[in-house]
């Protein structure tokens, strides 16, 4: 089962072929919003788009540990749907935009420059602003710590403005790659966001990242397993994005939850192909966790 959210109960569209990928492989599959009780009756639940958890997180959480199965696992959900995971990247080693944290009752302390200021639970640019007067920045921290939200400050790179990298991971194995177009407005301004109000607007184009793009990839990777106990390939799907060139890449995210995986910025053919990887990704989460013959399974 590919899991949507209410707003998006069949995704955003983008993952529109998995469902007849997966049944190329013999596997049945269907979405429902995240939310829906059927999802328990899954005997696999794929995390797509259920990009209204940030309102929900405990509720979501709960969930995460109800279904029988889940891809990506509950405890990379809980992991990695708090941004505080970039100071174990930080920790490992990964190269990795300086990020700093307060909790609601803590005084947020502001780096020189321009900032960005968002919530450590977000998803889709939701909270998420640009400032350069400093008061304004500590007010919008303000806001966002009295609604009990823990709050990301990091300094502004204007190497966001080239775009961001997305690198495409299945099974652990690099897939593709494109870039998101820059996502927040002038300091100040909020993101468009599309109707369903879920997540801003991007804009997206194919890419070919240089080696030292997917070595932070790889690295992001390596570093999230390990630090989760983990092997990398049971990590279904993960999307690492990067801004910078080749001389100095910095990790921004690591995408482990619900990520947009950019098949629509393949071309048909190379689209197939991956989508057939993700397929057989499935296929070999199904296989660990004792859940054969894989043709009559019902993701």
């Amino acid at each position: 089962m590919l899991a949507g959210c209410r707003a998006l109960p069949d995704g955003d569209g983008d993952d529109s072929g998995l469902v007849a990928a997966l049944r190329k492989r013999g596997l049945h599959a269907r979405w429902l919003s995240w939310d829906d009780p059927e999802t328990l009756d899954a005997d696999v639940v794929i995390l797509r788009a259920t990009w209204d958890y940030i309102d929900r997180l405990d509720e979501f959480l709960a969930w995460t540990r109800r279904v029988r199965n889940l891809l990506n696992a509950p405890k990379v959900v809980a992991w990695n749907t708090d941004k505080r995971y970039l100071a174990d990247m930080a920790k490992a080693g990964v190269p990795t935009l300086p990020s700093l944290f307060f909790a609601p009752d803590e005084r947020v302390h502001l780096p020189d420059g321009e900032v960005v200021v968002k919530p450590a639970v977000g998803a889709g640019s939701v909270g998420a602003q640009r400032f350069i007067d400093p008061d304004a920045a500590r007010e919008h921290a303000a806001e966002l710590q009295a609604d009990g939200r823990t709050v990301l400050v990091q300094p502004y790179d204007p190497r966001v403005e080239d775009g961001e990298t997305a690198l495409v991971f299945i099974g652990g194995r690099q897939s593709h790659a494109f870039t998101k177009g820059p996502i927040l407005p002038p300091p100040g301004k909020a993101p468009v966001f599309d109707d369903s109000g879920t997540y801003a607007e991007e804009s997206l184009t194919p890419a070919e990242p240089d080696f030292e793009l997917w070595d932070v990839g790889h690295a992001a990777l390596t570093a999230a397993a390990e630090h989760l106990g983990m092997d990398v390939g049971e990590l279904l799907y993960a999307r690492v994005d990067v801004i910078g060139g080749p001389s100095d890449p910095k990790l921004l995210e690591l995408e482990l939850v619900e990520p947009s995986l950019g098949w629509r910025q393949l071309d048909a053919t190379t689209r197939t192909r991956q989508q057939r990887e993700f397929a057989l990704g499935v296929e070999s989460a199904l296989d660990r966790l004792g859940l054969g013959p894989l043709s009559h399974r019902r993701p």
